[in-house]
């Protein structure tokens, strides 16, 4: 599998296109999002000064066809709205590709995380295109399995770890402690422990050296 970020210019006549654009100081976060049969739902969180403005823009857009308010204040909002033109939503649909959520909207450009075969991201490229979706790609990279990561012994020692406040600073808990709390030998806890957080960190230098060598790499930005 592979985990691809995208920044996606939405088209004119979207309306979080249209009002992220004439508002570039709002922010807004879809939290949930479901296309339908020629239109779509959604949740989205909106901060900033002038949420009112915001809203009332909203009411008035012709692309959004319900808008309610489920909670806010001058500056932030929760919006559950309803639009005939979610043209993200339906290149994910027509390519089978799932878009992770949240996803965030800056001045008409949304930030999208995917994970997906090449052979779905080849299609998700060509779904965005025929919607009239530019994007650019900021980096394509390997995905870990976390449950092939670790074993499950370490993953439940990790946990314990993390719960107890192992690796908090200062330590509220020792390795003599952990180790009777998992109801192991100290030995075995420290072995185990450092076995697991030696695929942690090589995971994370690889995934680190693996978005080094894709920003430092000048190709055509497109997903191709």
């Amino acid at each position: 599998m592979t985990q691809t970020k995208l920044t996606v210019t939405l088209p004119d006549g979207t309306w979080i296109k249209d009002i992220s654009s004439a508002l570039p100081e709002a922010r807004f976060r879809v939290l949930a999002a479901m296309p339908g049969d020629g239109h779509g739902f959604g949740i989205v969180r909106i901060s900033g000064d002038d949420t009112a403005g915001v809203l009332e823009r909203m009411s008035d857009h012709e692309a959004l066809t319900a808008v309610e308010l489920l909670q806010g204040s001058e500056e932030q909002v929760l919006v559950q709205f309803e639009t005939t033109r979610p043209l993200l939503l339906f290149s994910a649909r027509e390519s089978g590709v799932p878009i992770e959520l949240p996803i965030d909207i800056e001045a008409g450009i949304a930030t999208v995380e995917i994970t997906a075969s090449p052979d779905r991201l080849s299609l998700l490229s060509d779904q965005l295109e025929a919607f009239g979706l530019e994007f650019e790609v900021e980096y394509v990279q390997p995905r870990a399995d976390d449950e092939q990561l670790l074993t499950d012994r370490q993953q439940e020692l990790i946990g314990e770890a993390v719960s107890r406040g192992y690796y908090d600073t200062p330590r509220e808990c020792s390795m003599t402690e952990l180790a009777d709390a998992a109801g192991i030998a100290k030995s075995t806890c420290s072995e185990t422990l450092h076995r697991a957080e030696g695929r942690i960190i090589k995971q994370f230098v690889s995934e680190l050296a693996n978005k080094h060598a894709s920003d430092s790499v000048h190709t055509p930005s497109r997903y191709s």
